[in-house]
């Protein structure tokens, strides 16, 4: 599939994926320890494991002389997922959590201060940006039934800019006609 996103969700879209993940992210590097911590069956660890290391997101190392005890690290790969894994906690703490609260705290090692929210910002100017300051814009790898539908998008946005400026009546009629599809 020509999308960035589901392509993504092969590789760490089921939810034990994401957990193994994050529990790295925590220090947790050892097999029993993955299981002790997230209560996941043991099959079911291996397989996400095994997927985890073929995706390039974990790497085994023997951490014993014998090779026989495994250590389950991020590669750089991994360590690229923590701004997702905080942006997921985020949401979570804020739309799902528990009614005492989120179990944990994210905060600055050295200050202990609480990381500040997950915002997109302008690469221009570091601008914090909102849902409607951004739209999507064919990239390089774009399909032409992505281009066509970039099309649409660049097209319907263009009419809206031009109800706008037509008047508040125009603007209404054009958002009821968004509604109806």
């Amino acid at each position: 599939m020509s999308c960035s996103i589901a392509r993504s969700l092969e590789q760490i879209g089921e939810w034990w994926t994401l957990l193994i993940i994050r529990e790295a992210f925590f220090g947790t590097r050892r097999f029993g320890a993955f299981q002790a911590n997230l209560g996941i069956a043991p099959n079911v660890l291996t397989q996400r494991l095994q997927d985890l290391v073929g995706h390039g997101i974990l790497e085994i190392t023997a951490s014993s002389e014998n090779g026989r005890a495994l250590d389950y690290g991020l590669t750089d790969k991994g360590r690229d997922l923590f701004p997702l894994i905080v942006a997921l906690a985020q949401w979570g703490d804020r739309h799902a959590a528990a009614p005492e609260g989120p179990p944990v705290r994210i905060v600055e090692r050295r200050s202990g201060d609480d990381v500040a929210p997950i915002t997109l910002r302008s690469s221009g100017n570091g601008r914090a940006l909102g849902l409607h300051e951004v739209t999507v814009a064919p990239g390089p790898g774009a399909t032409p039934q992505q281009l066509a539908y970039f099309e649409r998008v660049r097209q319907r946005q263009a009419e809206k800019a031009a109800a706008r400026e037509a008047g508040p009546q125009t603007q209404d009629r054009q958002d009821q006609a968004d509604r109806k599809g």
